[in-house]
């Protein structure tokens, strides 16, 4: 196909425009499709479902138990991973020890 593109009107121009962009997103809807198909096939010739094999990614993290509690708000607790919340910082600052702060 060749158009001449310097001789066509701004209407003709945005209605190709128009065109070119349908016709991409229909390839790529395609493309997006037989994608799928395959990875469902290749899924299906060793067992499993496409389905099972996407859901069986990482195991959910095991949620840790907190190690330390607030001594003055025993709700506010720590499992002693990550960033030191600020009532651990004031009480290692008024000179506390962490092993204050241990669950008994």
């Amino acid at each position: 196909m060749n158009f001449d593109l310097e001789n066509m009107s701004l209407k003709e121009l945005r209605d190709l425009h128009k065109a070119v962009g349908r016709q991409i997103d229909g390839f790529e809807a395609r493309k997006r499709e037989q994608a799928l198909t395959a990875a469902q096939k290749a899924a299906e010739e060793h067992g499993f479902s496409l389905k099972d094999l996407l859901a069986s990614g990482k195991a959910p993290k095991a949620a840790v138990a907190p190690k330390y509690a607030n001594p003055d708000n025993t709700s506010e607790t720590w499992t002693g991973r990550g960033r030191q919340p600020r009532w651990v910082k004031d009480h290692l600052t008024a000179g506390g020890t962490v092993d204050d702060l241990l669950i008994q």
